[in-house]
């Protein structure tokens, strides 16, 4: 399946994740995953030029509706389990999320409520109303390759040749429409994981709220990542980390406790 610009450009001009932005918690990854197949890519974009081909700025869509339309193609003794990312994450024998279950367990701390079942939740309820999951850089992509060099588009779409040359091209308006979405909506926390360049993400919020200071926190190994703290407007807090809320290489020493990380932060409401 080819991937084509009408999709494209959409997808990248106002596709932002997934869920409300009435939600009170976003949570704002770094960027989409599932960039290695471009069948995959196809699928997610073509999704969205359907539902969402009207749509003028910032759009948060149903992740569930999403991935009952994109097909699992996964290799291996679970490419038989399932039909589509739906029945991957969502249906009756879904796989736990490595990231989503400390977005839902961090949440639930911030919210100073028990942690559900995060399996069930994640079926349940993870983006239907309480959260939203939010994307820095729209195009699904995968850490150790580029793939959209590959494509045969035209001039337009130069700026893919790389992914430094994308992230330039996009990074300005996205995060301007991120910020006036939060002043918008004002939700109660904003965690933005995985961020390699919070440099570039602090000029740009304190360009938006010019009276917004930062607070740099060390993390503790194994309890609370290094995280950087502001307070917007009086009403939204925002954390920037270059963690992510995931193991890697599936080794516990580099996890955290991030329903621990929500918590202190309701105690410093």
């Amino acid at each position: 399946m080819l991937i084509e610009e009408h999709p494209l450009r959409h997808w990248i001009n106002h596709f932002f994740g997934f869920g409300t932005w009435q939600a009170k918690v976003w949570f704002v990854g770094f960027e989409e995953g599932g960039g290695d197949l471009p069948e995959e890519v196809a699928d997610k974009l073509n999704y969205f030029y359907r539902h969402h081909g009207n749509a003028s700025d910032a759009t948060l869509c149903d992740i569930r509706d999403l991935s009952r339309n994109v097909a699992f193609r996964i290799d291996g003794p679970r490419a038989d389990k399932f039909n589509n990312l739906y029945d991957h994450r969502f249906a009756e024998h879904a796989v736990l999320h490595g990231t989503w279950k400390n977005l839902i367990a961090f949440a639930h701390g911030f919210r100073n409520e028990s942690t559900p079942d995060l399996r069930t939740y994640q079926q349940q309820q993870f983006t239907k109303s309480s959260e939203a999951l939010i994307k820095l850089y729209p195009l699904p992509a995968h850490n150790h390759a580029w793939y959209y060099s590959w494509l045969d588009l035209s001039e337009e779409f130069a700026f893919l040749k790389t992914r430094s040359l994308y992230e330039q091209h996009v990074f300005s308006l996205r995060i301007k429409q991120i910020l006036n979405c939060i002043s918008e909506y004002q939700p109660e926390v904003v965690l933005m994981y995985g961020m390699n360049n919070i440099n570039a993400l602090k000029s740009a919020i304190q360009e938006k709220f010019s009276d917004v200071k930062f607070k740099m926190v060390k993390g503790i190994k194994l309890q609370v990542p290094q995280h950087h703290i502001a307070d917007i407007n009086g009403t939204t807090k925002l954390i920037l980390t270059t963690q992510i809320p995931a193991l890697r290489h599936n080794r516990k020493e580099t996890g955290f406790d991030w329903e621990a990380l929500g918590r202190s932060l309701r105690s410093r409401k």
